[in-house]
């Protein structure tokens, strides 16, 4: 006898350099941690751009270019990135925002649709998650993406001649497009199972009570069953 079991499918509209979305996705994840159904759980990253126009400028300080996009003083820029820092580090997040190189994330998304064919696409969110708010690494450039794809298990030469061609892209484009498609104005975004939706970073309990909440819902529309071999 064997049992067949399908999971329950929660996506994640995310952009790479959202600070809110790595927030979120620890937050998720300590709700997860405690939800017993975790296994009948797939998780699946949908790509996101706030600032499709955003061009990659090694050099320039993060600082700096929120000072621009929002219009508002350096030392105001400083301050919100110092405070979002803090309210990373209440998660056992270290944020070095002084490190941060601006970078355009079209490419590092490719790289995320890439990993879940290989089926490493949360341990290649985390990495570009790290390497952007803690290390201090350009996640739009090839090498950082070549070498962050072999530490997840990935051939080196098969994750450079993804990208330095332009597959993945329709389907990033087709991530972006759906997003719009629903409404969707900002990231994070975790849908569960298409009917039910957690918007921002919220905390880990609103993530805990809407995992269980669709998972209810949808194990009453996919039940367990058993086929005899």
């Amino acid at each position: 006898m064997s049992t067949i079991k399908s999971k329950m499918k929660i996506e994640i509209w995310s952009d790479v350099v959202c600070p809110f979305c790595y927030i979120g996705k620890r937050k998720f994840e300590a709700a997860l941690s405690d939800f017993k159904h975790a296994s009948d759980v797939e998780i699946i990253w949908k790509s996101y751009q706030l600032s499709p126009e955003m061009k990659t400028i090694p050099g320039k300080s993060i600082h700096q270019y929120l000072s621009e996009h929002k219009r508002i003083s350096l030392s105001e820029a400083t301050a919100m990135n110092s405070q979002v820092a803090g309210w990373a580090m209440q998660v056992g997040l270290q944020y070095h925002f002084d490190k941060a190189i601006p970078a355009n994330t079209f490419r590092a998304h490719r790289f995320s649709h890439l990993a879940k064919q290989h089926g490493v696409q949360n341990e290649a969110e985390e990495k570009l998650f790290s390497a952007y708010f803690t290390e201090g690494k350009n996640i739009d450039d090839l090498e950082t993406l070549v070498q962050i794809g072999t530490e997840i298990g990935m051939e080196a030469s098969s994750v450079k001649e993804v990208l330095e061609s332009d597959k993945y892209a329709d389907a990033v484009r087709s991530d972006i497009q759906e997003a719009y498609s629903l409404g969707l104005r900002g990231v994070p975004l975790f849908v569960f199972d298409r009917k039910y939706s957690v918007s921002g970073a919220q905390d880990s309990k609103v993530f805990l009570t809407t995992l269980e909440k669709a998972y209810e819902s949808w194990r009453k529309e996919n039940p367990v069953f058993r086929i005899d071999l």
